[in-house]
């Protein structure tokens, strides 16, 4: 066959198989309602659920209860590992402790870095704030009820602090491991509807049994951004500080400790500030400020979070989160005061297990490492003194003249043409020693800022290298250290050879170690002893300087002529 009688064969099976398919299935459908027929029934059955309505009210949909859960009195539960032991209080929900056992306050008591008598006018850690004040004021004075119901917890462990009063529900839970860590996990809940809640750390945080003053002083909010740190003193914030999402990391820092949160999710939110608040017997105008810090959400959702509360140890730091590690804040010399740092470090640990007796031993290190420089810094000086006489003899010649006089720039041309003659720098003296001054700064920034040095004693009554020294002569507020260090600084002077003749300058170079001194009464003592123990060997090398290096010269007397001139 063709294509064309296939084609209409196809045509007509299609045709039989339609008409055998409409007759076994099309056919015994149902009749359909038309539009008219559905309308009058629909409004048939509205008319009786009318007529129903009146004989029975009408059922409308409620959300399931809400259980309430509250505490039966309010009590302490502590949780400790082998680091730390924090006491909460089941009314609140709060932290009413934080004590690090492996350190002491100033007063031999163990550390504890929440501020009991600002906390309570202020309010204590894990707080929570909403946006509604009288929400908060309920859930930080509710009674919780906790679960385990043991009052003492050995980490690692979980502790769970619920309360419900049928429409306000909230959850902490926190959670601890063998380190500093503790995590959290803090949801606020309305009638089954979350609220966006902070959980702040509020009291100030720290070392409190320094003076107020310098307790406030020393602290700082930080935080990290894109693995870069920032850092802002807490009294120059005048407002609140907000930085959103993503962090690193965020909290407040005093000089040697740390409170960092450590955000799950990248839209969380940092705030931090500070509240005056009122000591007891406080006279001053002036009240201290206490910081707070605080992680949230602007979002109606559970917070979670990990709390980092430590020293400012650079292991602890580095082995927590690499960014960390600029908390220890070396200054603008930083490459060369933590070397110097990590060398003391070196010292400490394997040679002689006081960090006193290492700074002593790193100060002779470093003089004889720079000797070169002084040597040659002292042969300039005693060219200078040389000469002096010379100098001064040209000096007396235009003695008579005004400083802008046009004459003096010919005194200044001649004593640089004497310079000249006899081969000498005049700054000769100040070159060398220009390459210590990094080095003076970078000690200094070594043994201010490392946790190292915290409560390290040395000998006798040095028992804290970072504070000053706390001894007194004839009962009178006069440290020995910086008094020794001062007649040192005296004996070195007199021994070194001046650059200047005059006789003005001389004696205002003799009063510099007494200004030094008064200077160091309020220094640690850590730095004060590097200076006393520079100057003991710098005396040293200026006596061999002068026994075996350089013997003196007698001075150049100028000519006659040039002396009836003048």
């Amino acid at each position: 066959m063709d294509n064309e009688k296939r084609f209409f064969i196809a045509i007509a099976l299609s045709f039989i198989l339609f008409m055998i398919w409409w007759v076994m299935f099309l056919k015994n459908l149902p009749p359909t309602p038309n539009s008219s027929e559905a309308t009058q029934s629909a409004a048939q059955q509205a008319t009786g659920q009318q007529g129903s309505a009146k004989a029975e009210a009408p059922k409308l949909p409620v959300p399931p209860q809400i259980p309430v859960v509250e505490g039966q009195q309010a009590h302490d539960i502590t949780v400790e590992n082998d680091l730390y032991k924090i006491t909460f209080s089941t009314q609140g929900g709060v932290v009413k402790s934080w004590i690090l056992k492996k350190y002491e306050d100033a007063s031999g008591k163990p550390l504890d870095v929440v501020n009991p008598a600002a906390c309570k006018q202020l309010g204590y850690p894990m707080s929570l704030r909403t946006t509604d004040d009288s929400l908060n004021q309920k859930v930080n004075q509710a009674l919780y009820a906790a679960q385990p119901v043991e009052t003492t917890l050995q980490a690692p462990a979980t502790l769970e602090l619920t309360y419900s009063d049928g429409h306000v529900q909230v959850q902490k839970k926190f959670t601890f491991g063998s380190d500093y860590m503790m995590h959290v996990d803090v949801s606020v809940a309305q009638d089954q509807h979350y609220v966006p809640v902070r959980v702040a750390w509020v009291g100030g945080f720290g070392d409190h049994s320094l003076p107020q003053l310098e307790e406030f002083g020393q602290s700082k909010v930080a935080y990290g951004i894109n693995d870069k740190l920032e850092t802002t003193d807490l009294p120059k914030i005048k407002n609140e500080l907000t930085q959103s999402g993503p962090l690193d990391f965020a909290g407040l820092e005093d000089r040697y400790f740390a409170g960092i949160f450590f955000p799950e999710s990248s839209d969380q939110v940092f705030g931090a500030g500070y509240t005056q608040w009122k000591p007891a017997n406080w006279k001053e105008k002036e009240l201290p400020g206490a910081g707070y810090a605080e992680m949230g959400s602007s979002m109606a959702q559970p917070v979670k979070f990990n709390l980092f509360v430590a020293p400012k140890s650079m292991d602890v730091l580095d082995s927590t989160h690499p960014s960390l590690s600029g908390l220890v804040d070396f200054g603008w010399f930083s490459f060369i005061a933590k070397p110097l740092f990590l060398a003391l470090r070196y010292i400490y640990e394997h040679w002689v297990h006081n960090y006193g007796w290492a700074i002593v031993i790193l100060t002779i290190i470093l003089n004889m490492a720079l000797f070169p420089l002084k040597l040659k810094s002292i042969r300039s000086a005693q060219e200078m003194q040389r000469i002096a006489p010379l100098v001064k003899s040209i000096q007396d010649r235009y003695k008579q003249y005004k400083f802008n006089d046009p004459r003096k720039a010919r005194m200044n041309q001649e004593v640089m043409k004497l310079y000249q003659d006899h081969g000498i720098n005049p700054l000769g003296g100040c070159l060398p020693m220009l390459p210590q001054l990094p080095i003076l700064y970078g000690f200094y920034e070594s043994l201010e800022t490392p946790f190292a040095f915290r409560h390290a004693p040395w000998i006798w009554w040095i028992k804290d290298l970072s504070m000053p020294d706390p001894s007194r002569i004839m009962g009178l507020p006069i440290p020995i250290l910086p008094v020794i260090m001062m007649v040192s600084m005296f004996f070195m002077q007199k021994m070194t050879p001046m650059m200047t003749a005059d006789p003005n300058q001389k004696r205002m170079m003799m009063i510099m170690p007494l200004v030094f001194g008064i200077m160091f009464f309020h220094l640690a003592s850590g730095l004060v002893l590097y200076f006393l123990a520079a100057n003991l060997v710098g005396i040293v090398q200026q006596l061999i300087i002068n026994r075996f290096i350089t013997p003196k010269q007698p001075p150049l007397v100028p000519p006659k002529d040039v002396e009836a001139k003048a």
